[in-house]
């Protein structure tokens, strides 16, 4: 176990979880991909969103952080990363602080898209902030009763491509709005590769994943549809856009490395070893987003 100091700018940035930041900057990547094909591309508002989801994505992490240690979900036998207040790196009464500070941040940063977007997008900031609490808190967290999934689709899929795109072009288009359902696809993989790697562990503690209610084939065969969805959906955005053949090989390039890493994740099966497809299934998502993006500006 790696030695860390309590509350120090290591241990907060290992609260942080740095590799996951991929999942708040995909979906806008390829929002303000979608504007710059429509010839609707403005830099402010596009890096607004990206430091807003990076903000959104950080206290996300530090809520489930200090909640899951609250209700007891990390445990010895806990195969994922270490957490930090598991660890003892931060405490909770810091932990709270730093959720405190970093949703303050992203609000204050958020309310300059009003600009652009007008008052709505309140509702939708407010949306952002609750959801990333009913996740994991409250009196029905959301995780725990297997609505994880649907999450991932609506906040690293539709409302952050949308929002991006909106804040730059106006109303999404039917491509768009695809586009972000292909996105939160793909980002769901990540969480399903976690669920799979956790079924057991979240069974004995009481954690209802849908991998949990339906079984590991189910996990399984969920992993390679999301990923093979998203590529189906790409292709469609594509021909919609009438982009050259030769960039099709983005979505070639996705596949095939999706289904390696399915392969991969079905060998090992169970244990600390599927970390492992934990990170290439972000390669994945990461390479999803710029390859998609490059395809649609090109």
């Amino acid at each position: 176990m790696e030695q860390v100091k309590a509350n120090s700018v290591h241990a907060w940035w290992l609260a942080v979880r740095p590799k996951t930041m991929s999942g708040a900057a995909v979906p806008v990547l390829i929002g303000t991909a979608l504007a710059a094909t429509d010839g609707r591309f403005v830099w402010f508002p596009a890096l607004i969103c990206l430091i807003f989801a990076g903000l959104m994505q950080v206290a996300a992490n530090f809520i489930n952080d200090l909640f899951d240690y609250l209700k007891g979900t990390d445990r010895e036998d806990r195969l994922g990363p270490e957490r930090a207040c598991a660890q003892g790196w931060i405490s909770p009464r810091a932990m709270k602080a730093g959720i405190v500070v970093t949703v303050v941040l992203a609000c204050a940063i958020g309310l300059l898209l009003l600009y652009y977007g007008g008052i709505e997008l309140v509702f939708v900031g407010a949306a952002c902030v609750l959801f990333a609490f009913f996740y994991t808190t409250g009196p029905y967290p959301l995780s725990y009763h297997g609505w994880g999934d649907v999450l991932v689709f609506l906040f690293f899929g539709l409302v952050p491509v949308c929002g991006t795109y909106y804040v730059q072009a106006g109303v999404p288009t039917q491509e768009v709005i695809v586009a972000a359902v292909a996105c939160g696809a793909v980002i769901d993989t990540l969480l399903v590769v976690n669920n799979y790697r956790d079924r057991e562990a979240d069974a004995r503690s009481g954690k209802r994943s849908v991998v949990v209610r339906f079984g590991e084939p189910f996990g399984r065969y969920l992993y390679l549809f999301l990923g093979i969805m998203a590529a189906v959906l790409e292709v469609w955005v594509l021909v919609r856009m009438d982009v050259a053949w030769w960039l099709y090989g983005a979505v070639v390039l996705y596949l095939l490395l999706h289904v390696l890493t399915w392969r991969e994740m079905v060998r090992i099966f169970q244990g600390k070893a599927l970390n492992r497809i934990l990170g290439a299934t972000s390669r994945n998502m990461l390479l999803f987003g710029i390859t998609f993006s490059l395809a649609l500006v090109l």
